[in-house]
């Protein structure tokens, strides 16, 4: 007879199994990198098995096509994101803790070129609609813009925003100064500090629009 899933006893993953999870492993973090440095387009799925030293039908068995490796290395991305974001509670900052989030998740990026340049690259390949991680692209704008939003709107709640604020000026302009800068940083990492440039925006918005 069957019984409810928590009363299962933990078991300990099988030899196949750890090495099923390590050969996806290595195949995301290979087709990370190189997704990062030649683009989508440009990195194929025989470049990716030889990167993470498996077979090319060795990676088919775990990702059956490029488009699924891709679902799984933005996957992979988004998760880290989203937990550094969130932290322990789980629960997304508003007010201007989101925008001290952000800068704290801009000073993340800037120790991971290889992260901003999969991001800068796939965001100008992924404008096609044609192409697998359009709808990707679609969903992040979405959610940056919904986060915001609510971050500068529940500001304005607790009276920390002044409640004229422009919110979707703060918030769509928040959003192009940061991507913008990612691909500036990338271009000219000597000249162009994403951490100084976000951090005295986030410091004019608060001089402007704060209301303490």
């Amino acid at each position: 007879m069957s019984f409810p899933p928590q009363y299962h006893s933990a078991r300990s993953p099988s030899q196949r199994a750890q090495a099923g999870r390590a050969s996806r492993l290595k195949a995301v973090r290979a087709a990370l990198e190189l997704f990062a440095t030649t683009g989508y387009q440009g990195t194929s799925v025989a470049r990716v098995a030889e990167h993470a030293g498996l077979s090319q039908s060795g990676l088919l068995h775990h990702f059956p096509s490029k488009a699924v490796l891709l679902a799984a290395v933005l996957e992979q991305r988004d998760a880290e994101d989203s937990v550094f974001l969130t932290g322990e509670d789980g629960e997304a900052p508003l007010g201007w803790d989101a925008f001290e989030a952000l800068e704290a998740l801009v000073a993340r990026n800037s120790t991971r070129p290889h992260l901003v340049g999969l991001y800068v690259r796939l965001s100008a390949e992924a404008m096609e609609p044609s192409h697998p991680a359009h709808d990707w692209l679609k969903d992040r704008y979405t959610g940056m813009t919904a986060w915001l939003t609510d971050a500068v709107r529940i500001g304005q709640v607790r009276g920390e925003i002044h409640a004229d604020a422009p919110v979707p000026v703060l918030v769509h302009t928040t959003i192009a100064l940061v991507d913008g800068l990612q691909q500036q940083w990338l271009l000219h990492p000597e000249r162009v500090s994403m951490v100084k440039e976000v951090g005295a925006y986030t410091a004019e918005l608060r001089t402007r629009w704060g209301t303490a």
